[in-house]
């Protein structure tokens, strides 16, 4: 777990490994067992972790092969076959407001930046990829590795077209500001380092989205049968 030290001092270390790191993949093709290159770099095994975990989720570190495969396409499949989009938002309010929380008292200042950029959508931009990219964010500011990548299956098992609820065109552009408005509140209470206030503002958002797929499936309908828009969150 993140010691309380000063999150700008943590954020220069934290900044600091991971351009070593990116030397490091600039020169050689695959990076040596953790434990070695923990040693290495005079650092401990969590930092290292924290470090790659934020490389892969900007996509310049490719994830381990034995994390692709894990849980199986069959297992992935299995998960979408017997589950519905509430029993996904349910997860969702169960585990979300608590990694917001992680993340108001471990983000480091790269992280608080990431936020913040995220938590506007684009003209031009897919609004669910946004919308992924910021709750994955948050996901990997809570400092955990084994949160991150959970968060991550998470998503890609509600994201299946089979799970998607359609949604009425003429309210996304009011959607969208509103989300985007929600996304914000959850950044700046991070970035004031507020646990509380992060939980509560992740909550809401994720109860009005809850609301919404609610409103517009029955329990008949589940799974989707067909790919439908997808559910902005």
């Amino acid at each position: 777990m993140r010691t309380n030290q000063n999150p700008n001092i943590a954020g220069s270390q934290a900044s600091n490994l991971i351009e070593l790191l990116r030397a490091r993949l600039a020169t050689q093709q695959a990076l040596p067992a953790e434990r070695v290159l923990a040693d290495e770099l005079g650092v401990t095994r969590y930092q290292l972790r924290r470090a790659l975990t934020v490389l892969r989720t900007k996509g310049e570190l490719e994830i381990p092969a034995a994390r692709k495969s894990s849980p199986s396409v069959r297992g992935r499949e299995a998960l979408i076959r017997d589950t519905n989009p509430l029993e996904v938002i349910e997860l969702r309010l169960l585990l979300e407001p608590g990694f917001a929380r992680l993340a108001a008292l471990r983000a480091t200042p790269q992280d608080i930046s990431r936020l913040q950029k995220a938590c506007h959508t684009p003209p031009d931009a897919d609004r669910g990829q946004t919308d992924q990219a910021f709750h994955k964010l948050v996901a990997a500011a809570s400092g955990s590795t084994l949160i991150a990548d959970f968060y991550n299956l998470l998503r890609q098992v509600g994201s299946d077209a089979r799970l998607h609820v359609s949604r009425p065109t003429a309210q996304s552009a009011e959607r969208i500001k509103k989300r985007d408005e929600e996304h914000a509140a959850i950044a700046e209470a991070i970035a004031a380092r507020d646990p509380d206030r992060a939980e509560a503002a992740m909550r809401g958002h994720l109860l009005y989205v809850q609301a919404q797929i609610m409103s517009r499936i029955s329990p008949a309908s589940y799974p989707a049968s067909t790919p439908a828009e997808r559910e902005v969150a």
